[in-house]
């Protein structure tokens, strides 16, 4: 979990990368979200509390750019959008299953 330059500032840890890459308001709940169906825009803004359209774009935005979310578009009546997660989002499932494990364990 440690660099092979120590004193190399540009290079971060692989696990502080991806809590970096997945750390904000919205990504958390969005992939805890995901896990268990696909996801609507507007179904997103209604369940997470505290969410407005641009944070939730963002966020969406940049799942979608780590190639943890799918956005797929279905062209039937009404055409909308749906995210689901990709191979590289469930690979993390178990990750965050652990995590979500020792949260529920440890009173952190």
């Amino acid at each position: 979990m440690t660099s092979n330059n120590i004193n190399d500032d540009s290079v971060i840890c692989p696990v502080q990368k991806l809590l970096k890459f997945l750390s904000g308001k919205l990504k958390p709940e969005i992939f805890r979200l995901s896990i268990k169906s696909s996801l609507r825009f507007n179904h997103l803004l209604r369940q997470i509390e505290g969410s407005n359209k641009q944070s939730l774009a963002v966020a969406l935005k940049e799942l979608e750019e780590l190639e943890i979310l799918e956005r797929v578009v279905i062209n039937k009546k009404p055409l909308h959008i749906e995210y689901h997660l990709t191979e590289k989002g469930k690979s993390l499932v178990p990750v965050f299953e652990q995590l979500e494990g020792v949260m529920m364990n440890k009173n952190f």
